[in-house]
């Protein structure tokens, strides 16, 4: 079992693989001001869900000597993408061998599950098949076992559709790729408990602190405020963002550039009727198709007894846009006039056509799922719930799907001060111990921390 002494120096991976954005030089965002009377920090970290909570328990466990802070906008922690996903614990196989997504997860996932046995957090190790149903699948599946052990996914194994039946018996497949210590958690539950041991070892926590300005303080030894522009004030010498679906809009606020820019993906699911849970008993995914750019549906059994179905993968019409209903016309506006969304919408127009025809149309979202249990049908499901993915993006209309950090953001008093997490793709919340680690690593690295 790996434990947090063992990890892998996190500072090399750092040194040869994070992705540097270009200097912040802009201070139209920020002015001077002095705030004598607000709460002052060593660190502040913005953003409460699993990324943001991670870190922030990482750098008190640390360094206890800080005084850190942790500011979340809602009123509780682990809203949005880490309290609304499928809750599969990944093993490390689809990632391309010697990017950062790899090796965390595969080292993630090991620290998870210590974690979760210390903390007493409900999870059960059901693993996942990777299901080749046509003969042209089959090269692209055997291609995910090379990366598989080249990644070091543990004790993973090719099946015939004998095998397939063995693990899952209404499961139907020509091969499959199967990964026993794949698993399901509840990372709303994981977040909170980061929170609770941030807080007991003497960080303190902030709900309801929707940041909106960065201001240069007249004290040099705290020199950032950090305010909502109401009522709520901070001071602090050295600031972490891992802000998610909002990650570019904190970055910009500081001067940072504008890319990546994070285009919002509402993925819908589908729950099995509490009656046809016994259909399936793990983790159903299809093999990834290089033609589109999202994974497709797939079939998870969950910690609360429910199965769930899907998800699809459609534009959200805001970042927080868990319905059609929800709309921001301002964020809208803006992911349409970004060049890279749309270039990525001509790109892959009959994907999107498809994808929003399975969320209006159930049936159509089944026969996806009949690929692999012929069993199920309309009748078994019901609409369930939604979450959004902050979808990373260049200008180009590329997806970028590893960590993406501003590091060095300028000379100014704030930007020398600020260290952006501006993408921490998934497998994120699998590897948030992980990428914990790392992140302390580069704040010790940038900001030369004193021990003691």
């Amino acid at each position: 079992m790996l434990t947090l002494k063992s990890v892998p120096a996190f500072s090399d991976l750092v040194a040869r693989q994070l992705t540097i954005s270009v200097p912040c030089l802009s201070t139209r965002n920020y002015r001077r001001y002095s705030n004598k009377s607000s709460d002052k920090f060593d660190i502040a970290v913005i953003g409460g869900g699993i990324v943001g909570a991670a870190a922030a328990r990482e750098l008190v466990l640390r360094h206890p000597q800080l005084k850190v802070a942790l500011l979340e906008k809602e009123n509780r922690f682990a809203s949005h993408q880490s309290g609304n996903n499928s809750g599969v614990l990944h093993a490390g196989i689809y990632y391309k061998p010697g990017t950062l997504k790899a090796k965390l997860c595969v080292q993630g996932m090991d620290l998870a599950y210590k974690y979760y046995d210390e903390k007493g957090i409900k999870y059960a190790k059901c693993g996942k098949l990777i299901v080749a149903t046509e003969r042209s699948e089959v090269p692209r599946l055997l291609d995910l076992y090379d990366r598989g052990l080249k990644n070091g996914a543990k004790d993973i194994q090719l099946l015939d559709s004998k095998g397939i039946r063995e693990i899952e018996p209404l499961c139907r497949g020509l091969q499959a790729l199967w990964s026993p210590h794949t698993g399901i958690v509840d990372y709303a539950e994981v977040a909170r408990s980061y929170v609770k041991d941030f807080v007991t070892s003497g960080g303190k926590s902030y709900v309801s602190f929707e940041v909106k300005k960065f201001i240069e303080a007249e004290s040099a030894e705290y020199p950032v405020i950090i305010s909502d522009e109401k009522t709520l004030s901070i001071s602090a010498k050295y600031v972490l963002t891992c802000c998610g679906l909002h990650s570019d809009t904190i970055a910009v606020l500081t001067g940072c550039p504008e890319e990546p820019k994070i285009i919002p993906f509402r993925g819908e699911y589908l729950y099995l009727v509490p009656s046809k849970s016994h259909l399936a008993k793990t983790n159903i995914y299809p093999v990834p198709d290089p033609r589109f750019p999202f994974l497709g549906v797939h079939i998870t059994p969950t910690v609360h007894g429910r199965v769930i179905l899907g998800p699809n993968a459609i534009l959200a019409y805001s970042k927080e846009g868990y319905k059609y209903s929800d709309v921001n016309l301002k964020e809208l506006k803006d992911v349409l006039a970004f060049s890279g969304f749309r270039k990525l919408a001509m790109k892959y127009a009959s994907f999107g056509v498809k994808e929003m025809s399975r969320s209006i149309f159930i049936p159509l979202q089944i026969k996806q799922i009949q690929k692999y249990i012929q069993e199920i049908t309309s009748a078994d499901v019901e609409r369930g719930p939604a979450g959004v993915r902050a979808q990373a993006m260049g200008k180009d209309g590329s997806l970028i799907e590893d960590f993406v950090f501003d590091s060095k953001p300028g000379a100014s008093a704030i930007g020398s001060r600020v260290l952006h997490c501006r993408n921490a793709p998934s497998p994120g919340a699998t590897s948030s111990l992980a990428i914990a680690k790392m992140i302390a690593d580069k704040m010790e690295e940038q900001f030369k921390f004193k021990l003691g």
